[in-house]
């Protein structure tokens, strides 16, 4: 309440109060606190494939919480009062979210048939439940690696703000090189499993043949200059940042290294060839920003550095703008 209404943290806080993005702690955030149902217990509505003006209302209704809040408390209005009618605010919020997406199910009945065609019945089951007995997946293993040649390699890093559960572990980045990153991709990769990545998709992108490579617009013919900035200079300069996330499915290796990786992407069958794309191993050291993978896939150093301080990087930070 003390920042100045027009300083660059206010500012920056009142421009995105609420977006559609997300870092992939946040998920595990909740996941963890609220669990998960089956897709056809919480049904698709309109407002989840059609969010923007939904996000538009709680925005706005947001930054009129911001008036109040800051007028309350010059006001004189104490710590937990201003907290008590913060709480009043979060149900307007609330509100919004249920009429537009549905009142998430307290319990669910989860009806299948096994492989060998057996049927059963789980009954009564509340979304935690199901997430912790019948997901099996322990999502707090999972280790956000990033590359940002702009900060020290081995270190631990977060941005500030950044979060969704008040009680997790908040956004936790282990940033290394990238010739590791590929490396340990790679492994998993050719252990049949898919590896989840957040970069800048818009850069060097030919749509129509679902293509991502750093050769494939030829600037200097056309215009007699190339863009030779470092990625760190791009980051620091604000032309990248991680802009979407996709998964990693395939990695062709020549003589031992990368050259190709395939991806599959959740923008439907129609973007890219049938849904996937192809991104070159250059165009991957350039705009590819992070990796999350298990802590069983990683040399006991990297997974150690977890334990250290983390470096708090500033609300606007790139390492951030995936949440946008």
């Amino acid at each position: 309440m003390d920042e100045d209404v027009d300083g660059r943290v206010v500012q920056y806080l009142l421009k995105d109060p609420v977006n559609d993005g997300g870092q992939f702690d946040m998920i595990v955030a909740l996941l963890e606190k609220y669990g998960v149902v089956p897709k056809d217990a919480y049904p698709e509505t309109f407002h989840t494939s059609n969010s923007s003006e939904m996000d538009a209302l709680i925005t706005s209704r947001l930054r009129e919480f911001a008036v109040q809040l800051r007028q309350a408390h010059d006001e004189g209005a104490s710590a937990e009062e201003l907290r008590e009618r913060k709480r009043e605010m979060l149900a307007d919020v609330h509100r919004v979210l249920v009429v537009s997406l549905g009142q998430p199910p307290e319990q669910v009945t989860w009806s299948f048939y096994d492989k060998d065609k057996k049927f059963h019945e789980h009954r009564d089951i509340s979304p935690l439940e199901f997430y912790k007995n019948y997901v099996k997946v322990d999502c707090t293993r999972l280790v956000s690696l990033i590359n940002d040649p702009r900060n020290a390699y081995m270190r631990k890093y977060t941005v500030q703000y950044l979060g969704n559960v008040a009680e997790s572990q908040g956004v936790r980045y282990v940033n290394i090189d990238i010739d590791a990153m590929k490396l340990y991709a790679s492994r998993v990769i050719r252990s049949g499993r898919p590896v989840w990545f957040g970069c800048d998709v818009g850069k060097f992108r030919i749509s129509s043949k679902g293509l991502l490579d750093t050769s494939a617009v030829d600037y200097k013919s056309a215009f007699n200059f190339t863009l030779g900035s470092t990625k760190a200079q791009r980051l620091q300069f604000g032309d990248s940042a991680m802009t979407h996330a996709m998964v990693l499915t395939g990695v062709h290796i020549e003589d031992g290294k990368p050259v190709r990786w395939r991806v599959e992407n959740s923008w439907g069958d129609t973007a890219g060839i049938k849904g996937y794309l192809t991104l070159t191993d250059a165009w991957f050291s350039e705009y590819v920003y992070q990796i999350v993978l298990d802590k069983s896939d990683l040399p006991e150093r990297v997974v150690d550095v977890l334990d250290q301080d983390a470096v708090e990087l500033p609300p606007w930070d790139p390492m951030g703008a995936l949440a946008q």
